[in-house]
């Protein structure tokens, strides 16, 4: 006879509590209608959020229309416009959706994590569209780049704001012009690289000042940008993984103003390295060099396949800044015990802080991770069709709001549902929310909405294909 070996956690939802949740979505879409201006632009906005949370193959707005009302042009359009047009202000929406998730995942130990996300996207015409790395796809490949700011604590995990990147061409070519025009960049806009919107969001975050946090996690990307870990540790700790290739000192070398070579001539005034000085080393030769005592081994969280292991080494270190000696900081390394790979991470944290707490945030970057995962999975975070600058936004503060009405809802099941996941979440939230029925005849409207989308999109391409002939001379 088999025993059992370990408690499962109890279920005790009810169908009261499932039942609710049509009800609290209502509460919770309500927070943000006054920041909508027309009454128009309010029933959009409650049914583009109940449409990022329906049962549909894909939440673009063509999808998501044609399945609530049908073959309605004006109706698609007046939501395209709304997403991609709307005069409404994401600023004013995020700063009340921080305040909303202060109020369920406020910790004073809360961690900041900052990445980008590709969205690939097929021809040239969508903002900021270019070939460049894409991690969905994980390659270089034709895509749109995100970069996202979220939010962990002990409660809970969820996305709290996005900027679009732009690629330098994009804002300076003058090739672009007609191309910015047509996705209503702002004409003030400036070159601003990934490392630069991640700052700006924290600092807007930050001053803000509704939802407290301690830390900042980020990977390589934006770790090894010097001047992003310097402007960031102004306002809180961070945790920033860093490539191999990370030049410290061990030791603080000595600095000088050398001697001038001679009587004529300007006399040196930046500082240089004393000859003889150690020269900085790479982390990967730091790793070697350190004794096996300086290891030790940690879980540093409990998994989907049990706890995640990995053995540790922290010392302080003399970072680089101009080829100078910079700040005093932590170096910490951290090795996976089945293929004794080598991750690295630099933190400005206090001198008192314990190992325990960098074993800790070593696993607090991989929320943002998941979700991405869920948001594209479940609420259609890339699935949007649109080609604006403001429909990108729109499309994204949205969603974010999704996300977090799913991550509240875990919170409120939690004691009934204590391992309750967000696909789980919404799995239930489908089962009371009214679903778009596709009957014989809404199909048909469906298929007939399509033929004639493509059939103007054909007459369209024909016709431009055939004034590019007509003008084409043929050589004698």
């Amino acid at each position: 006879m088999n025993s059992i070996i370990e408690t499962v956690s109890e279920i005790t939802l009810t169908i009261k509590d499932v039942q609710e949740l049509e009800t609290e979505l209502a509460q919770y879409s309500q927070i943000y209608q006054d920041l909508f201006g027309r009454r128009e632009q309010k029933e959009q906005y409650a049914l583009y959020l109940q449409g990022l949370m329906a049962d549909l193959p894909n939440k673009s707005v063509e999808t998501m229309m044609l399945n609530f009302n049908g073959d309605d042009p004006q109706a698609i359009r007046n939501m395209q416009h709304f997403i991609g047009q709307g005069s409404w202000k994401d600023r004013a929406i995020l700063s009340r959706h921080w305040q909303e998730v202060s109020k369920d995942l406020a910790d004073e130990n809360g961690v900041a994590i900052v990445d980008s996300s590709g969205f690939p996207k097929q021809g040239q015409e969508s903002v900021g569209v270019k070939r460049q790395w894409c991690g969905q796809l994980g390659k270089r490949a034709n895509c749109q780049v995100g970069v996202f700011l979220s939010y962990a604590s002990q409660k809970g995990y969820t996305l709290l704001d996005s900027r679009l990147y732009l690629p330098q061409e994009w804002v300076e070519d003058k090739a672009y012009e007609e191309r910015r025009a047509k996705c209503g960049i702002p004409q003030d806009i400036t070159f601003k690289t990934q490392q630069t919107l991640a700052l700006e969001m924290l600092q807007a975050l930050h001053q803000d000042g509704h939802l407290p946090f301690r830390w900042l996690t980020c990977d390589e990307a934006f770790g090894r940008d010097t001047v992003f870990l310097d402007q960031a540790g102004k306002i809180v700790c961070y945790f920033a993984e860093v490539p191999k290739d990370t030049h410290l000192w061990l030791v603080r070398p000595k600095t000088a103003v050398p001697e001038p070579k001679s009587k004529q001539g300007r006399k040196p005034k930046l500082l240089q390295l004393v000859e003889g000085e150690m020269k900085a080393q790479t982390v990967t030769e730091i790793a070697a060099g350190l004794p096996v005592t300086s290891w030790s081994r940690h879980t540093i969280k409990e998994g989907r396949k049990g706890p995640i292991v990995a053995d540790f080494a922290v010392l302080r270190v003399v970072a680089v800044r101009n080829q100078l000696p910079g700040p005093d900081v932590w170096l910490i390394l951290r090795r996976d015990i089945t293929d004794g790979e080598l991750k690295f991470f630099l933190s400005n944290a206090p001198l008192d802080t314990p190992l325990a707490t960098f074993v800790w945030l070593s696993g607090m970057r991989w929320p943002v991770e998941t979700c991405f995962e869920h948001s594209k999975q479940e609420i259609g975070l890339g699935d949007y069709q649109v080609r604006s600058w403001t429909g990108w936004h729109h499309h994204m503060t949205l969603c974010i709001l999704a996300h977090f009405f799913l991550v509240r809802m875990q919170l409120r099941l939690k004691d009934k549902a204590p391992k309750l996941t967000l696909p789980q979440a919404i799995l239930l939230l489908k089962t009371v929310l009214a679903q778009p029925k596709t009957d014989v005849a809404k199909a048909i409207e469906i298929v007939n909405y399509y033929h004639r989308c493509h059939e103007a999109a054909y007459r369209s391409h024909r016709k431009r294909r055939l004034a590019k002939f007509h003008k084409t001379e043929i050589p004698l």
